[in-house]
């Protein structure tokens, strides 16, 4: 216990006062390792290394969230849910731990304010804030344990954002969606993806999808992923009803 309360002690002193202060009303509880949930908000650009010589950077940190996020609403749901399948189970969980979802959390946390990086944040990526939340419930788990992992991810997760009945009709992939419709329906579906940058200094793609040789939407955006949603979204509202009801 003396340990641990010189560990807080050192903590709170000099240059990482404002940082240890910042985390403790983010995470309402006392961190003791700050170190942590340092190298949770340092990106890999700086090439910072620990006193093994080892990377310190989220990547790692992130590797052990993903694991206890998905374990904690697995769990959740296994209670919540105690009639349903395991292909159920598993179709909820993927739609909480989504990486549009967590990019989500770690904007409305503002994670992205405590990251030291030597790149521009515009120039990041969006999922940088998915990435960081990752990170901090590592860092929380390998420095409180699963206790206060689990209430931090119930806290912030699900009792704001864990709604099953709206889940249930949750869309988590548009593309995926729209080429299961059209297997179903023996529909000839085409998706076009090409590098469409121009002028412009940030890569862009554009997409066009194709429907019994008919094109019905096109998408235009910095990734071929987003470029596809984002088209592959337009057709879903064009056959909204049809799709629906089949």
């Amino acid at each position: 216990m003396n340990f641990i309360r010189k560990i807080v002690t050192q903590s709170s002193k000099g240059d990482d006062k404002v940082f240890y202060d910042a985390m403790r009303n983010l995470l309402k509880f006392k961190p003791y390792q700050i170190e942590n949930y340092q190298k949770a908000f340092t990106h890999r650009s700086l090439k910072k290394v620990d006193k093994k010589g080892e990377p310190f950077n989220y990547e790692r940190l992130e590797f052990v969230g993903d694991a206890m996020l998905g374990a904690v609403i697995a769990s959740y749901l296994f209670s919540k849910a105690p009639n349903q399948s395991e292909g159920y189970l598993t179709q909820m969980r993927s739609k909480i731990v989504s990486r549009e979802h967590l990019n989500e959390l770690g904007k409305d946390l503002n994670l992205i304010s405590f990251v030291k990086s030597n790149i521009p944040q515009n120039n990041i990526g969006d999922n940088i804030h998915g990435n960081i939340f990752e990170a901090l419930i590592g860092a929380i788990y390998l420095d409180r344990g699963y206790a206060y992992c689990n209430k931090f991810i119930y806290d912030k997760v699900i009792v704001p954002y864990v709604d099953i009945p709206k889940l249930e009709g949750k869309i988590t992939s548009y593309k995926g969606l729209i080429i299961e419709w059209c297997q179903k329906k023996k529909k000839k579906y085409d998706i076009n993806t090409y590098e469409d940058t121009g002028n412009e200094p940030v890569k862009h793609f554009s997409v066009k999808i194709s429907i019994d040789d008919v094109q019905i939407a096109k998408g235009r955006a910095t990734s071929k992923k987003k470029a596809e949603e984002q088209a592959s979204k337009r057709v879903y509202y064009t056959f909204q009803k049809q799709i629906e009801t089949s």
